[in-house]
């Protein structure tokens, strides 16, 4: 899902300290892929008692909410913050769309992207599922709500009030609940608010950069990101539950420091095993109130688990799946659809073959994860910290925030 950690060096002490974050993120990343293949390669292991996918990625948005907004604090530089985004999220993301696209002659493009501007708009921004746009690869839905986030976070630090994170993530919980009742569908239709965010994003985007207007980029970006949360999402109350989740783990940040206690976490967590009790929109296998409940329970308490040993020693394994994590989410996908189309049917194959596929394929993913880390991702990211750098020794003061106090 998703990538959350920041992008500055780390030193032996830093590494250690956020290990448990990267042995978050391999668990979350190895437990969407198994959601995914385990339909089609080993379907008898497949656990229908709690989502293994929605579990993985519930535990990827509370890393996003416990680590993001301390990147731009502790950064007190809304450019640097949006320039280590960019680099980290956009390099092996453009290149899994140009693979998509370079491989359509073989697999066609899912039906559900748009044959339209307006796609390559959503994509541009990747606020996809909150524009109502199908993405080019199915996992790529859930960076929607992790740029959402990055701007209601950037809003909030501008504004000085970015540390009101329990209060945020109980307010998402009530949204949740309340959009449930009413909301069915999105209230901004047709392919016109993808098109229209994408201007105002790339324009937006260039003023956080560059200093210019920045506060105006700020508060327009974060408001438009908070509208079409609400209003454009496929599903509006899942889209603010997972905001809630998103604050609920900046809540645990600051709990974790001592600035904050844990009621309104707790508030948080009930809200959001609430909402989709009475919603319109809950059909879904995976949202019915015990699966949906136990679900998060398991999140929840791997990722407590994982700040109970913050500590101790991560198993190297948990540590360098964490830090290929963002490719094997992006590629794991159409990597899947791809052996399904060379092999025919997996489900119609022997279970031995199928067994031996499902290695293949385990062995072929975190291979190709590891190379495009190596060669996208870290280079991209060593380009970002270097042009931070340049940015940090520049003359020009229109570079720089002056961190905001509180």
């Amino acid at each position: 899902m998703i990538a959350t950690q920041p992008d500055t060096a780390r030193s032996g002490a830093k590494a250690t300290r956020l290990a448990w974050l990267d042995a978050l993120r391999g668990i979350g990343a190895m437990a969407v892929v198994a959601e995914h293949a385990l339909p089609w390669l080993m379907p008898s292991l497949r656990p229908y008692w709690f989502s293994l996918g929605m579990y993985g990625v519930l535990v990827f948005f509370l890393v996003s909410g416990y680590i993001i907004p301390a990147s731009l604090e502790n950064r007190g530089d809304v450019g640097a913050f949006w320039v280590s985004r960019v680099f980290r999220l956009y390099p092996l993301y453009l290149l899994v769309i140009a693979l998509v696209l370079a491989m359509a002659f073989w697999v066609p493009v899912r039906q559900e992207v748009p044959r339209d501007p307006s796609a390559v708009a959503a994509h541009v921004t990747m606020l996809l599922d909150v524009v109502h746009t199908g993405a080019l690869a199915d996992p790529m839905w859930t960076l929607s709500y992790e740029m959402v986030f990055y701007l209601l976070v950037t809003a909030l630090f501008v504004g000085g009030v970015h540390r009101r994170s329990g209060t945020l993530a109980i307010a998402f919980g009530v949204v949740a609940v309340g959009a449930g009742l009413v909301l069915s569908a999105p209230l901004l239709p047709g392919p016109w608010p993808a098109v229209a965010t994408g201007v105002l994003f790339v324009a937006g985007l260039a003023c956080l950069i560059t200093g210019r207007f920045r506060t105006v980029a700020a508060y327009a970006l974060g408001l438009t990101a908070l509208v079409l949360l609400v209003f454009g999402s496929f599903v509006p109350w899942f889209g603010a539950a997972i905001l809630a989740v998103m604050f609920t783990g900046t809540a645990l940040y600051r709990w974790e420091r001592g600035t904050a206690g844990l009621g309104p976490v707790v508030a948080a967590a009930a809200l959001v095993a609430a909402a989709p009790v009475w919603s319109i929109q809950a059909g879904w296998w995976w949202v019915q109130p015990d699966v949906w409940i136990i679900t998060m329970v398991l999140a929840g308490g791997t990722f407590a688990l994982g700040m109970a040993l913050r500590g101790r020693r991560v198993p190297g394994v948990l540590t360098w799946l964490g830090l290929i994590s963002y490719s094997v989410y992006l590629l794991h996908h159409p990597l899947l659809k791809y052996l399904n189309v060379l092999a025919g049917d997996l489900r119609s194959l022997a279970p031995t073959g199928r067994t031996a596929l499902a290695l293949g394929y385990l062995v072929a993913l975190l291979t190709l994860s590891w190379l495009t880390y190596r060669f996208v991702e870290a280079p991209a990211q060593a380009l970002g910290r270097r042009i931070i750098r340049r940015r940090r020794s520049s003359p020009s003061p229109s570079g720089r925030d002056i961190p905001v106090p509180g």
